[in-house]
């Protein structure tokens, strides 16, 4: 039972956040009649959800299902592919695509999350298969001592030898806050005036329908992310998507596929339906999600805990991020999510080795789909401050229901 303490301070943290969820929704709403409106003009109809075999050519819901994403995003061109197994792969994809030997990539946010310095080659031994194995060379510019971004260092190190440059949308598994999108318009606009050349690259991972605009519509060149995150509703099993500039996106689909195949290629094995419903669920799954994460920052700041993003500050991802300074709350968070999540719920999460995390991880999600990040789950490097990084929720009731008993395991009720 959860206690009257509990349930009068969880009441008073939402009566206190009703300006926030009022912002939050009205997202929601904006982004909904866009996704909706990107149906309607596409002719969106239940032949483009049956699906064709072998090659996967003569495609028309793939077809079709492509130009809602581009439409979505306002992009030249698009492609969403349950043959991407990631969104570190889907950031590949885009990477190894439009990167040749001797060409400069430039992360202008700092040091890129653990999976993506593999993919760079920056950690695991720098090995063949990364972009610098392959001959790319690599530079980045150090966020600020406060963790914001360096916008005279950017300017500083971009010039005519760089070919693109990469913007992580959301912090990773650091405190650093996530890149919103009038800093990311502001990052292009600096980039194309040093090199108009230039290839301004976001990992968009988390960040979809949690602004009312895309880095698309600021300056950025492509983007790519997840099926298993934000746009994939809940719904989707498996898969991610790139948009952007049409010579950009056939290039990362070649990397997918093969040369002179790129998007024509791929059967999609009856997925067509389940992305498209995912990405019309989406803005709404958000929300909820969102307004889970706001309400997580408000209880556990009111009781001392140092919450990331604050309550009352605009949200440009998912994540939200609590510091215990210690490692017995951050594992008492994650298993008091597991015990209470619909799927896997009598599994206890322990540290462990994760292939391309250098510390050992704890991990929770007790989710419909594998390793879904839009449905409630939460992780943590065993590393001090011992953060948890807590996102997602397929509704705003079972994230507020898991909050409170979070709330009281965690101070001991």
């Amino acid at each position: 039972m959860i206690s009257e303490e509990t349930n009068r301070h969880i009441k008073e943290a939402e009566k206190a956040l009703l300006k926030e969820f009022e912002y939050i929704e009205d997202v929601r709403d904006y982004n909904q009649e866009k996704v909706l409106q990107a149906f309607i003009d596409n002719k969106v109809a239940p032949e483009h959800f049956y699906t064709v075999s072998g090659y996967g050519h003569d495609d028309l819901g793939k077809e079709v299902l492509d130009k809602v994403f581009a439409h979505v995003f306002k992009a030249e061109a698009a492609f969403a592919r349950t043959h991407i197994v990631s969104g570190t792969h889907a950031l590949s994809c885009v990477l190894f695509g439009n990167l040749r030997a001797g060409e400069k990539l430039v992360s202008v946010t700092g040091t890129p999350y653990d999976t993506m310095q593999e993919v760079i080659g920056t950690a695991g031994g720098g090995k063949r298969e990364s972009l610098i194995g392959h001959g790319v060379l690599y530079d980045e510019v150090p966020l600020l001592e406060d963790g914001t971004v360096d916008f005279k260092g950017i300017e500083n190190k971009i010039d005519k030898s760089v070919k693109m440059v990469e913007i992580q949308r959301s912090r990773g598994y650091s405190l650093r806050p996530s890149i919103n999108i009038e800093t990311i318009g502001k990052i292009c606009e600096i980039v194309k005036s040093k090199n108009s050349d230039c290839i301004c690259f976001v990992d968009n991972c988390y960040g979809e329908f949690v602004e009312k605009q895309e880095p698309l519509e600021v300056g950025a060149d492509i983007i790519a992310g997840s099926l298993i995150k934000n746009p994939g509703g809940g719904l989707v099993e498996t898969g991610g998507y790139v948009a952007g500039k049409e010579e950009y996106v056939e290039q990362a689909a070649m990397s997918l596929t093969a040369p002179g195949i790129g998007r024509e290629g791929g059967a999609m094995l009856n997925q067509h339906r389940l992305i498209f419903q995912g990405l019309f669920m989406a803005p709404s799954v958000v929300c909820d999600a969102v307004k889970g994460a706001v309400l997580a920052a408000k209880i556990f700041e009111d009781v001392g805990y140092v919450s990331t993003p604050k309550y009352n500050e605009k949200r440009t991802d998912l994540i939200q991020t609590i510091a215990f300074n210690a490692p017995e709350p951050l594992e008492k968070f994650c298993r008091t999510i597991q015990e209470l999540s619909p799927i896997n719920s009598y599994v206890t999460p322990v540290p462990d080795d994760v292939p391309g995390y250098e510390d050992k991880l704890i991990m929770a999600g007790g989710t419909f789909i594998e390793g879904s990040t839009i449905e409630l789950s939460a992780d943590g490097p065993m590393r001090s401050p011992y953060a948890v990084y807590m996102q997602g929720g397929l509704t705003y009731a079972h994230v507020k229901y898991v909050l409170k008993n979070i709330f009281e395991r965690v101070r001991g009720k």
